[in-house]
């Protein structure tokens, strides 16, 4: 099941929200009949015990729907990390050895599911008489792997609480909002809302328009993207001009951008409107003037993740510090796949992020934004090349037409995806800025200097219509749609 999917909006989400509704007035209720203390003072006690059921029982069911035996591997990972859990923070002595063995079994568990036929593949190469295992690949594991881990070295630091109820864990790592695709959430920002949780009126708002804004990204700008880059990128590269190249892989960059980053625009929506705050996940990366730059506003909380339990524990900026950044990006490219492309596209972005530390950011004050910009989107293109192809001859005869060797510069083709597409092209580029929040701020301010309670009923109406025909016009594409599902859902 997946967010962009006519069944998880149309019968999925009312089906929750009215089931969650009816399970906030239960807690309601059952908080006021606790809130008399001895004394007879008032003593509201919060708790969110009935809304947390229904959100793990939700969150089963829709891993489920996809991942029918996979989710009892999720239930057992949960577990293994309550204990290893309860065990760091109840005991002074071996708490290293707690924390070792948790991460170990995380990993053991994501490298058994992600990993073993890719090693074994290697090792088979070298004549090794091992036979290549034929596992699928859990929906979401690295995600929900890493938040796990994540939980565990909090704890460890006493950065975090230690979760003690196992249903409240288990709604941390399963919660659907975000279980699929990330963002990866920290156990310490949503420690609090698990059991402390409110959720207004303007909660349930933002979070469906983001929600929407998410949903309009994926359908009507990612899907319509995919159309491109498929025609150009999926078979017959040895007949790619070179134009052709160039085109097929700018429609992956912002499809892949328009993709996931519309997933998270769609999870942090969900958990609004359920109560939860996420961090953000992109901050427009394609309005960066550097690469670190770019790594900065793109997969934010992955970047974060390998800052904070990788980089600076291996002595981050203080010393090896190039050592140090080749090992988070080749890690990085691993992460997001066990295949050769994705360890390549990962040292890639590794070496250029460690030559720009010596070089680029010392003078970039002194270089022109635009040349520094266009800089770093040629270098961010080229790495998106790396990543789409996971056949390293499909990838020669890619690169070899989009550097100027195919067999022509320019067809028919090229051009007939650029004019036959034009709106779609100049919404991409524009909806890639800060367009929309620019326009919007600059309306609302407008509006508010000339009647502020008129303003405002404006912008309500505005954003309710924008909304509903955002909705309109995603279900219309979706009915029939083949091409729906989220790029990062396989990592």
């Amino acid at each position: 099941m997946i967010f962009s999917d006519l069944f998880f909006l149309f019968a999925f989400l009312p089906a929750f929200f009215l089931c969650y509704t009816v399970a906030a007035v239960a807690d309601r209720r059952s908080r006021k009949s606790c809130a008399v203390a001895d004394d007879g003072s008032s003593q509201l006690q919060t708790g969110n015990m009935f809304k947390n059921m229904v959100l793990v029982v939700f969150s089963l069911i829709f891993y489920a729907w996809g991942e029918p035996v996979y989710v009892f591997l999720m239930i057992f990972s949960s577990f293994v990390n309550y204990r290893a859990g309860l065990f760091i923070s109840s005991r002074q002595e071996h708490r290293k050895a707690a924390l070792a063995t948790g991460i170990g079994v995380n990993l053991l568990i994501l490298g058994i599911f992600k990993y073993l036929g890719f090693f074994a593949s290697i090792l088979a190469g070298f004549g090794l008489p091992l036979q290549v295992p034929q596992i699928a690949l859990p929906i979401g594991i690295s995600f929900y792997t890493f938040q796990s881990i994540s939980y565990l070295v909090d704890v460890y630091r006493r950065e975090s609480p230690v979760q003690r109820r196992y249903a409240d864990l288990l709604l941390y790592i399963s919660m659907f909002p975000q279980l699929v695709a990330g963002p990866i959430v920290r156990y310490g920002t949503v420690a609090h809302e698990i059991q402390h949780r409110r959720v207004e009126m303007n909660d349930i708002a933002e979070g469906m328009f983001r929600f929407l804004i998410g949903l309009g990204k994926k359908v009507i700008m990612a899907n319509q993207l995919s159309e491109i880059s498929d025609q150009f990128l999926v078979g017959g590269l040895s007949e790619l001009s070179t134009t052709g190249a160039w085109i097929g892989i700018i429609a992956f960059t912002f499809q892949i951008y328009f993709d996931f980053s519309g997933y998270s625009d769609m999870a942090i929506g969900l958990g609004r409107m359920i109560g939860f705050h996420f961090n953000e996940n992109f901050r427009h990366p394609y309005c960066c003037d550097t690469i670190t730059d770019f790594w900065r506003r793109w997969h934010i909380s992955l970047g974060s993740f390998f800052r904070d339990y990788v980089y600076i524990p291996m002595g981050g900026n203080r010393q090896h510090q190039a050592m140090n950044i080749l090992v988070v990006w080749f890690l990085t490219g691993m992460w997001h796949g066990a295949s050769w492309n994705f360890i390549l596209w990962g040292v890639y972005f590794g070496i250029i992020v460690m030559v720009e530390k010596y070089t680029v950011l010392r003078i970039k004050d002194r270089l022109p934004r635009f040349l520094l910009h266009l800089y770093s989107l040629v270098l961010v293109v080229i790495g998106w090349g790396i990543f789409y192809f996971d056949d390293f001859g499909k990838m020669q005869v890619f690169f070899n037409s989009f550097f100027g060797g195919g067999k022509v510069f320019d067809d028919f083709l090229t051009h007939s995806a650029l004019m036959d597409n034009f709106w779609l092209w100049v919404a991409a580029v524009l909806f890639s800025m800060p367009i929309r929040t620019a326009v919007t701020g600059w309306l609302a301010g407008r509006l508010r200097q000339w009647d502020e309670p008129l303003a405002e009923t404006l912008i309500t109406a505005g954003r309710i219509a924008f909304s509903v025909a955002l909705l309109v016009v995603c279900a219309a594409l979706l009915v029939g749609a083949t091409n729906n599902a989220f790029i990062y859902t396989r990592f």
